[in-house]
């Protein structure tokens, strides 16, 4: 089983599966969080998302153990779209190697809750690919147009403590405390008004990111230029 769920008080635990690939995305995991998302999104009995990662890592990027299909950027950018679509807010629990893709969900998430352990790369230029998931337009809108030329450019790693100072997450706890704060911070949006919290959610990512649709479009159009290549792990 690539994804477990789990709904309990108004909040959907989604949990990435694939602990011994460190949660590198394939199709069949990238298929399955789509339609829960899907699903999610017309539960009543859901108020808030909450990802996470099994194991040792939240997400290690695109699994390139795996030969590349044609369906792959349409799924990472399908989960890309449906996270920052989802009328519902969605909080990101992340620790340990946060690489590509799996960063750049977390981005598409409302607010991401970092144990100390979580390390962060963008590898994909010195691979030869082109960053997906909206990266284009969420990396910029959070730490502004010069840091994300660095961080996608460079592909250096950084930590949690430097991705609070940039902005990238809301809090950075122990490890041992990573699912008390996630579950503190989903519960809190989940006590809210449902309508409330949706159109916060909607009006601050129009006014936010009002050019996701069109990185998505142009990720796409660049992944193409650059060719079929496996993605990054």
């Amino acid at each position: 089983m690539a994804l477990i769920s789990a709904l309990r008080d108004g909040v959907l635990t989604l949990t990435l599966n694939r602990p011994h690939k460190l949660n590198a995305i394939n199709n069949a995991l990238a298929q399955d969080l789509l339609d829960a998302l899907g699903s999610a999104a017309a539960d009543p009995d859901v108020r808030v998302v909450r990802l996470r990662g099994a194991g040792r890592a939240f997400c290690a990027g695109r699994d390139v153990s795996e030969p590349p299909t044609g369906r792959d950027l349409a799924l990472v950018q399908a989960v890309a779209q449906a996270i920052v679509r989802l009328p519902q807010p969605v909080v990101a629990e992340v620790h340990g190697w946060t690489l590509g893709a799996g960063l750049e969900w977390m981005l598409d998430a409302d607010l991401v809750v970092a144990g100390a352990s979580a390390r962060f790369r963008l590898p994909e230029a010195s691979l030869g690919v082109f960053v997906t998931g909206g990266l284009s337009a969420t990396l910029s809108a959070m730490v502004g147009l010069a840091r994300a030329r660095s961080l996608i450019l460079m592909g250096e790693a950084f930590d949690a403590p430097q991705a609070l100072d940039w902005g990238l997450v809301y809090r950075v706890v122990d490890d041992a405390d990573r699912d008390a704060a996630s579950w503190q911070v989903a519960t809190t949006l989940a006590a809210l008004d449902p309508e409330v919290a949706r159109t916060f959610k909607r009006v601050l990512n129009q006014i936010g990111l009002p050019a996701f649709d069109r990185a998505i479009d142009a990720e796409n159009e660049a992944q193409r230029l650059l060719g079929a290549r496996p993605r990054p792990a």
